[in-house]
């Protein structure tokens, strides 16, 4: 029996050529995991900024959507002067073309685009500088891939094909901690109150 006491040439170059697909392999592979966590951090930056708009947007559209001693049910602030001043009119104080949008008592009422304590709208949700998304970061932020920043801002009028007084834009824009621009996600809100649903009568 012949004693076999180093590698033949073909076992060398089967091994040589393995090592040869492993070392330029790991590049790709570093590329597809780098490329997996990009994706992962974009994802919870948009979902972060989805729940700010949800959030948001909940709320009612102005602190002055509400008769004086009332925070029940959001009126539609009179802002183009449009709603029936007739106090003879079955449609007295209602949104033209609308059942059922009822519109301030006060036909010189205001949008006051702040946040007016005791009232919950979207001026509360504003904050115009970055602050972190967690409470307490350091235990919050546990199984995320950063520690997120946030901004919420509110503008009217918006620009929504045009100027327009009685829309309010809000964009919710996510950053990483070193303060790196993730996503910006905006939506609109409008002056519409709430629907006064419980009126049986049939208005013209």
């Amino acid at each position: 029996m012949v004693r076999r006491y180093a590698f033949t040439l073909i076992e060398l170059l089967f091994a040589i050529i393995i090592i040869a697909i492993s070392v330029l392999s790991l590049p790709m592979m570093n590329q597809a995991i780098e490329k997996g966590e990009t994706g992962n951090v974009l994802q919870e930056a948009i979902f972060s900024a989805s729940t700010q708009l949800n959030d948001a947007i909940s709320a009612r559209w102005d602190e002055n959507s509400f008769n004086p001693g009332e925070t029940d049910t959001a009126m539609v602030i009179d802002v183009s002067h449009l709603c029936d001043d007739n106090k003879s009119s079955p449609r007295y104080r209602y949104m033209p073309g609308q059942v059922h949008r009822k519109c301030l008592d006060s036909n010189s009422t205001a949008p006051s685009d702040i946040d007016i304590p005791g009232v919950d709208s979207i001026a509360d949700k504003a904050h115009t500088t970055l602050t972190n998304i967690f409470i307490n970061s350091s235990s919050n932020a546990k199984g995320y891939k950063n520690e997120y920043k946030s901004k919420l801002v509110v503008t009217r009028p918006a620009d929504f094909n045009g100027s327009n007084g009685n829309i309010k834009k809000v964009e919710s824009t996510i950053t990483d901690s070193s303060g790196n621009i993730l996503v910006a996600l905006k939506t609109y809100i409008f002056n519409i109150g709430d629907a006064d649903i419980y009126t049986n009568e049939v208005r013209p």
